[in-house]
């Protein structure tokens, strides 16, 4: 069993494939490729935490969606998801949250739809903060950048690792499919100290 990650999946969101230039011809293609990537890369004991905007329109589509996809489901909630979930879909989830922090091997993954650049426990190597949100906008811009320079302070003194990674589905890295953190860490390497 393994904890995979994945945001924005957008499903039932159509202006999505222009806003994130998603290689879909139609919504119908890009939901049944979501959903088939997902069901290859999820065994049935497998949880994927889904970092936010899940899902575009109302709740009969969610549960039409959410009852093909393997494993179990955490929900963290973001800006498009559903502001009120009824018992019937609550049930799909194992936990629905707007922020968890969960251990992963050896690291603490706090998780967030939004970026938050000074996360828990931000100092230690064995921390990093999931995200969404930001997809391959300007935001997601700013994030990189600072990144970057938290790693780069962090090597002149200790502080924020800056071990922030954003999880959206339309990053190269994550390729429309949840991923396990040892996979994403090998596309985006978290901080490690200068020898």
């Amino acid at each position: 069993m393994k904890n995979l990650y994945i945001a924005d999946l957008h499903f039932g969101h159509e202006r999505i494939l222009a806003f994130d230039n998603r290689p879909f011809k139609t919504l119908e293609e890009m939901e049944e490729e979501l959903i088939r990537r997902w069901n290859n890369a999820v065994d049935p004991g497998d949880t994927v935490h889904i970092l936010g905007d899940f899902c575009w329109r109302v709740e009969p589509d969610w549960l039409r969606i959410i009852q093909r996809l393997k494993g179990n489901k955490v929900l963290i909630k973001g800006n498009h998801d559903l502001r009120r979930i009824s018992d019937r879909l609550k049930k799909e989830f194992q936990d629905i949250r707007e922020f968890k922090v969960i251990m992963d091997g050896k690291y603490s993954v706090s998780m967030c739809h939004y970026p938050i650049l000074f996360y828990p426990h931000d100092h230690y190597e064995n921390s990093i903060m999931l995200c969404g949100h930001v997809h391959q906008t300007v935001e997601n811009d700013y994030l990189e950048r600072w990144r970057a320079e938290l790693r780069n302070d962090r090597n002149r003194h200790p502080g924020n690792c800056g071990n922030i990674i954003n999880v959206g589905c339309m990053m190269p890295y994550m390729d429309y499919t949840p991923r396990t953190l040892d996979e994403i860490l090998k596309e985006v390497p978290v901080w490690e100290p200068e020898h």
